[in-house]
């Protein structure tokens, strides 16, 4: 049986679905070369700081209770400063989220009376709370006296450095920069992109903290933030860096004096990054970070073919599959809400877990709308594997990101087309 027929037969995938496929495989196939390259020149970035750190069998076990002298937590923090280029790191399985881990960031650094300058626009939804506009009395920023000021980008989704430099006034303490386009329908920022950003901030002054949110955007491409001069840079472990094996965590790459502020945010003062028992984690955190290029490549060949193939069916998409890549989402704008819902509960139904449940949208903390969540993965809410979320509002648009393998991400794009196809035309 080919697997064409499987594709049908068992998974019910109709011929013009796997014909638009084909189409598109066939479009697509010239940037595949390109994203392999990527992803060797990163697996040599994170083989050389196991070899330097001489990571060992004695890394991957754990500890308990306060967790003093843990060998395979402090060398993973040097194998995470190493590859991306900075002095320290933090990675911890106790860093809940990106958003916990921005947070961190934002209160380690800034004290009342600081400002915090968003050079990228209204932040991803999650950390409007953080910063106090919305919400009251949960300790927000604004709650302990810090301001926010934010800068938009231009219409082409570019930063605009001469509002930037305008922005920049002597209770700036600490500017922040979102790699990833959220839900916004903008491109992501690349790293050329950033370092012009941190070059200019840093060119006014150099004291300013420039804080880069890398989620979804690790390992796509040669560079890091931190290579072109952010001072910090963090994301989360169930996304890239964690290559779908991490179980849970953050970490957080930066300057030496920052990282032990951010520390005592985590812990407390005087304690910092010493203690904090690893409870079996470590393994899994340094094999998801051995995994994490070459997955990341698998997951940005699964957005490349979700691009073409809705270009092919006449929809708008950001990144169009022509486009670099700077990130590992996949936007597309569906119109109204009956879309939306049927190509997420596509993506949940060629997942590989929890492909019989049928997502429905819900008010999920931290969000300002409704928000429908495709995510059958092997780690709970790990957008790495395969998801697709969207807030229920116009102009209806669509994220998808993610797939472990290509073979497997595939699936779930057939039927998220499959599933449009039942809405527009009835199949």
């Amino acid at each position: 049986m080919t697997t064409n027929a499987i594709l049908q037969e068992i998974f019910g995938i109709r011929p013009k679905t796997l014909a638009l496929m084909a189409q598109a495989e066939q479009d697509i196939s010239p940037r595949f070369a390109e994203i392999a390259d990527i992803a060797a020149y990163g697996q040599m970035r994170v083989l050389a700081a196991f070899r330097d750190h001489q990571v060992s069998e004695a890394h991957l076990g754990g500890t308990t209770g306060y967790g003093y002298d843990d060998l395979g937590r402090d060398t993973l923090d040097a194998v995470y400063a190493q590859v991306f280029g900075t002095e320290a790191a933090l990675v911890r399985h106790n860093i809940v989220s990106g958003t916990h881990a921005i947070a961190l960031c934002y209160f380690g650094v800034l004290r009342p009376g600081d400002i915090a300058l968003s050079v990228t626009g209204k932040p991803y939804d999650t950390m409007e709370e953080v910063i106090g506009l919305r919400g009251e009395g949960a300790g927000s920023l604004r709650d302990w006296g810090v301001g926010y000021e934010q800068v938009e980008l231009l219409p082409d989704g570019s930063p605009d450095l001469p509002a930037i430099a305008e922005a920049i006034h002597p209770g700036v303490k600490l500017v922040a920069i979102q790699r990833s386009k959220g839900y916004s329908w903008r491109k992501s920022l690349s790293v050329a992109d950033i370092g012009q950003i941190v070059s200019l901030v840093h060119g006014i002054d150099p004291n300013i903290v420039c804080l880069v949110d890398n989620c979804y955007g690790e390992f796509v491409e040669r560079q890091e933030p931190t290579h072109v001069g952010a001072d910090l840079v963090v994301g989360s472990l169930i996304k890239n860096p964690g290559g779908g094996i991490a179980q849970t965590g953050g970490y957080i790459a930066g300057k030496r004096h920052l990282i032990d502020k951010i520390a005592c945010r985590l812990t407390a003062p005087g304690i910092g990054a010493e203690v904090g028992a690893t409870l079996g984690m470590n393994r899994f955190m340094y094999q998801g970070l051995f995994m994490a290029p070459h997955v990341t490549a698998e997951a940005l060949k699964t957005a490349l073919l979700a691009a073409r193939m809705l270009e092919l069916s006449g929809y708008d998409v950001c990144p169009g599959s022509s486009e670099p890549r700077t990130d590992i989402i996949q936007a597309v704008r569906l119109g109204d809400a009956e879309k939306v819902c049927a190509f997420c509960r596509g993506i949940q139904r060629g997942a590989p877990i929890d492909a019989h449940v049928t997502p429905e949208p819900w008010d999920m903390p931290g969000y300002a709308d409704p928000v429908i969540m495709a995510a059958g993965a092997f780690v709970s809410g790990a957008s790495i594997e395969i998801s697709a979320d969207a807030p229920i509002c116009p102009p209806y648009v669509a994220y998808m990101q993610g797939g472990l393998t290509y073979e497997s991400g595939k699936l779930a794009v057939l039927c998220a087309l499959d599933n449009l196809s039942d809405v527009t035309d009835g199949g």
